[in-house]
């Protein structure tokens, strides 16, 4: 269960990072990006959990 979650927690992360990013504020598009790469850890993780089962 673990493993959706963080693929959920990733792709919303990806997506409000996203919309940062169209900011005219370069501070909301840098707080964006680093939204953004997190997601992608997120999801990176979840897919970890996924090839390891719920054992970790």
């Amino acid at each position: 269960m673990g493993e959706l979650t963080e693929k959920i927690k990733g792709n919303t992360n990806e997506a409000i990072g996203n919309l940062k990013q169209q900011s005219g504020d370069p501070e909301t598009r840098a707080e964006g990006r680093q939204q953004e790469q997190k997601g992608e850890a997120q999801q990176f993780k979840g897919e970890v959990e996924g090839e390891l089962g719920n054992d970790i």
